[in-house]
Parts: C-alpha cells; sequence; structure tokens
C-alpha cells in the first residue's frame, strides 16, 4: 500500500486547504479555476485553455472511467495542478488504458484529493479566481510562499501550447485557415467531419503566411490566457481583417477580434471553466464606423 503524503492547497488570500497529494509530487503554482463538468475529465486535463491553472473539479468522483489516449485535446495537458474530492483508483471502462493517478505522473502534474471542492468553489465564487500553490503540508515558508505568488506569471501560455510548424488537415469542403493559440483538438476534428480542409498555423505566422495559402475563410481558435498578453497576434489578426476574408472566432479567437476591431477587454471577477468572460467596451456606433474605415 502507498504511502499518503499530506499536502494543502494555499491560496494567495491565506486561505488553506489540506489533503493529500497525488500524481507527481512536485510544488506547483497556478491560477486557481474551476469546472462543473459532471463528465469530460480528461477533455478538461488536456483543453489548453487550461494551461497555467490549478483546475477545481466541483463534481465529488473523478476518474471513475480511467484515461485514454484516443480522447486527448492536446499533445499534452498543460494545467498545473488538479483537485478534486477523490478520485478513482480502479477505474472500469472498456476504452481505459490507465488511471488518473498515472496519467498525472507521467505528464509531472501534482493533484490533491480529498479537500472540500464545494467549499473551494464557494470561495472562488465569492472572492474571485486567485494563485493558488499546491504543495507538501509546511514545505514552504510564508516568504516562499509570497515570493511564488509574485512570480507567477500566465503571459508566455500561448507561445507554450501553441503547434512549432504549420500542417495541413484535407478535405474538398471549405478551406478555413486556423490559427492555432491552443486549439483543441475536436474542433479540428468536428471540422474535418464537415469535408473542411484546414491549414492550422502557429499561433504566431505573419498574416501574409496564412493568406499565401488562400483561404476561404479565417478561424481563430480557443486557447489561454490574457489576449491583451499577445499584442503581435492581435495585429496579425487586423492585417487578416483587413484582407476582406472572413474571420471567424472562438473563446481567446473571439477575443483577439474583439481587440482587433478597436475593444477593450478585463478579466471577469470569476473564470468558470477557465473562461474568460470579457466584455467589449465599445458602442455600436463606435463598431459600425470602424468597420466602414476598413470598406
Amino acid at each position: 500500500m502507498e504511502k499518503t503524503i499530506k499536502a494543502e492547497l494555499i491560496l494567495e488570500n491565506g486561505i488553506k486547504f489540506y489533503g493529500n497529494a497525488f500524481g507527481y509530487i512536485k510544488e506547483t503554482v497556478g491560477e486557481v479555476v474551476f469546472t462543473t463538468g459532471m463528465t469530460g475529465y480528461q477533455e478538461t486535463l488536456t483543453d489548453p485553455s487550461f494551461a497555467g491553472q490549478i483546475v477545481t473539479m466541483t463534481y465529488p468522483l473523478i476518474g471513475n472511467y480511467g484515461i485514454n489516449l484516443e480522447d486527448m485535446e492536446s499533445r499534452k495537458p498543460f494545467l498545473k495542478g488538479f483537485v478534486v474530492r477523490e478520485k478513482c483508483d480502479v477505474p472500469n471502462n472498456w476504452r481505459c488504458e490507465m488511471n488518473l493517478d498515472d496519467f498525472l505522473q507521467q505528464n509531472k502534474i501534482m493533484g490533491i484529493e480529498g479537500i472540500d471542492t464545494r467549499a473551494l468553489t464557494r470561495v472562488l465564487r465569492e472572492n474571485g479566481t486567485m494563485k493558488g500553490i499546491i504543495t507538501r503540508v509546511d514545505d514552504l515558508t510564508p516568504s516562499q510562499i509570497k515570493q511564488k505568488f509574485d512570480t507567477y506569471t500566465n503571459a508566455y501560455a500561448v507561445k507554450e501550447v501553441t503547434i512549432d510548424e504549420p500542417y495541413t488537415i484535407n478535405g474538398i469542403g471549405t478551406h478555413f485557415a486556423v490559427l492555432d493559440c491552443g486549439i483543441k483538438q475536436n474542433i479540428l476534428r468536428d471540422l474535418s467531419k464537415r469535408g473542411c480542409k484546414l491549414s492550422v498555423f502557429p499561433a504566431f505566422t505573419s498574416a501574409d503566411e496564412i493568406l499565401s495559402v488562400n483561404p476561404d475563410a479565417i478561424f481563430l481558435g480557443n486557447g489561454p490566457g490574457d489576449p491583451q498578453d499577445i499584442p503581435e497576434v492581435v495585429e496579425t489578426v487586423k492585417k487578416l481583417i483587413e484582407s476582406g476574408i472572413p474571420v471567424l472566432g472562438i473563446c481567446l479567437g473571439h477575443q483577439l477580434l474583439s481587440l482587433a476591431f478597436g475593444a477593450d477587454t478585463y478579466k471577469a471577477i470569476l473564470e468558470l471553466e477557465s473562461e474568460k468572460r470579457r466584455r467589449a467596451d465599445i458602442s455600436r456606433e463606435e463598431a459600425e464606423a470602424y468597420e466602414k474605415e476598413l470598406l
């Protein structure tokens, strides 16, 4: 029987939650968020939009159908930590290839179980998303904790999750140029199932290179972090809009479109399921005037 390792989740407001460590046992710091999904924990683990974050699952039992390598949403998980009420050590599903603990160990992600995830969720709902540390109990001094919070940044999340080289998924339908800022594989699969041809580019590709494939439309995918941390991508999106080719966006891609059209974005107090719910501070008249300038 494995030895239980006591661990704690330390929030930047000083609140601590105690439980047991699992996965890869090495302290980790990230932005603590929660997701209310009753299933789909593997998709959550491998969604690049969670890069740099410690994800709390509100459903009480996680891992009961194990992990399979077919349902990955990215090449690997990019989140910083995983928080559950109870993990299942004996999954039961015909597609299961490994259990949750082994998956986290393999991908060097620390988890904590046995804490009151309902209480943690209420703290996040009432106080907003905040930084957190998962570590062994009493491993860090107050000054070390402060130093880790002060130096944490998620500004480079898109650079971490985007692809290195462009690639093509062949199809006979609409040709989309896809800007991969951390796009989920299921989005690409769904477009491909509908016959679309997909030319997928790294996030920091120039507008000229994207337009050189003569796409019918441009798709700005989802991804992690704050769109204001990637101004060079915003500038690229402006040039893509000016080309006259239809530009579509989802999640982070939609926020990039907002900035490209002159709107402003800000982080919402609450991040549910890591969704960056941002408002566009621009009037209809301003939007119409900006659109006329582009025509």
